[in-house]
């Protein structure tokens, strides 16, 4: 049954190496953030994708 929710996608774009700060070069997730991603409910998930990454790009001036 649909129920018309949807699942927060990862944000993995299959660069999966770390930078020294700690952070994924692809999706700038931490190491721990992609571990736990599974784990995470959806809207810890929505506060990471909407929140937290885009914050880290405009620190890295992405």
């Amino acid at each position: 049954m649909n129920t018309g929710v949807r699942a927060v996608q990862s944000p993995c774009i299959g660069v999966c190496t770390l930078d020294p700060d700690g952070l994924c070069d692809g999706c700038l997730r931490t190491g721990a953030e992609i571990a736990g991603w599974l784990a995470m409910d959806d809207a810890q998930r929505e506060d990471l994708m909407e929140r937290v990454l885009p914050a880290r790009e405009a620190q890295r001036g992405r």
